[in-house]
């Protein structure tokens, strides 16, 4: 039992110091994002219709720092002032499956390869789904509905203060109180992973072919992960035989489609748009899998859940410390946060 629960905790360590000194940048790219591209440009910019509409989407979607509770509050803003259903989606679809610290997170543990596909992957499934909305659509009337309110920072103007400073509030306060919880749930059941299961396990359970996609979708769709949280258990699965595609699927599938969203969708635009949100994410994930497996069955794709991938131990075990100090500010300073504090 002692040997277990060291093994788990030295897991646990060993991942949070590959991803800490990546995810504490993408934090830092974050926060400035955040007061470089405000609510109100992109409203500006993502209205009419069209395809232009859909890959501005898109392409604003996979870095924009939107936190969980200002995806769908935004999308529906998006959609009011005069964006297409199409383009809505679009946004929806890019949005929650990437960011910029997921990207860092993704470079970190899963490789350059990864860290390029996944974003592609994202842009493309908003294009796909905002073009079948768009196509579902195009003799109905878009109908004007209030949007969802949010009383999350990131959602709101709140008072005028320093770009920087309110940058860095954002970057390594705001952020990290949104992701921190599911982030280090993420790191525990990694390294439960890890622990418990043995090499190669998933190789001969699941296979390596399409079946093995199919399951990790049906985890993924009905139960939200961060896009951040998903790489580490992306990373673990991989280690014990799952195949790169077939994680790609959970990290698309997880981050991108649950309940909440799916019925705020539902309600908001839809029966037809809600349904063609699933499928479009269900279909891309499993085709960017496939094409995934068929890039890396050519190279190799590394894992680095081990010290010495890229930077030095010291500048990782130093970010990891930092890293947990954040997070667990964040979680534990939540519920105490001042009214007067936006």
């Amino acid at each position: 039992m002692a040997d277990f629960a060291k093994s788990i905790i030295v897991d646990f360590w060993n991942t949070a110091a590959e991803m800490s000194p990546y995810l504490l940048f993408g934090f830092f790219v974050a926060g400035i994002l955040s007061v470089l591209v405000s609510q109100r440009f992109v409203e500006k910019h993502l209205g009419g219709r069209g395809i232009w509409p859909l890959l501005k989407a898109s392409l604003f979607g996979i870095p924009l720092p939107l936190c969980s509770c200002g995806v769908i509050p935004v999308s529906m803003s998006l959609h009011k002032h005069g964006a297409s259903k199409g383009a809505t989606v679009s946004f929806l679809l890019s949005t929650p499956q990437t960011g910029m610290d997921s990207i860092f997170v993704t470079l970190s543990l899963l490789g350059p390869v990864f860290a390029v596909f996944r974003p592609l992957a994202a842009l493309v499934t908003g294009l796909v789904g905002g073009g079948l909305v768009n196509v579902f659509n195009q003799n109905q009337e878009d109908a004007d509905r209030p949007p969802p309110e949010c009383s999350d920072e990131c959602c709101a103007d709140g008072k005028k203060t320093g770009r920087i400073a309110k940058g860095l509030k954002y970057g390594f306060i705001t952020l990290p109180r949104d992701i921190g919880k599911a982030m280090l749930i993420g790191l525990i059941i990694a390294a439960f992973i890890s622990a418990l299961v043995p090499d190669g396990y998933f190789a001969g359970k699941l296979g390596t072919g399409i079946f093995a996609m199919l399951v990790m979708m049906f985890l993924g769709i009905p139960v939200y992960v961060c896009a951040t949280a998903s790489v580490p258990i992306a990373a673990a699965l991989i280690l014990k035989g799952l195949t790169p595609g077939a994680a790609l699927v959970f990290l698309m599938t997880g981050p991108a489609t649950n309940a909440a969203s799916f019925i705020t969708i539902w309600k908001a635009l839809g029966r037809a748009t809600a349904i063609t949100y699933l499928a479009t994410v269900a279909g891309c994930a499993l085709l960017g899998g496939l094409l995934l497996d068929y890039i890396a069955s050519g190279i190799d794709i590394e894992i680095a859940t081990r010290p010495g991938w890229m930077l030095p131990n010291f500048v990782k075990y130093t970010s990891a410390v930092v890293l947990l100090a954040i997070l667990g500010f964040a979680i534990l300073g939540k519920r105490k946060a001042m009214p007067n504090e936006q």
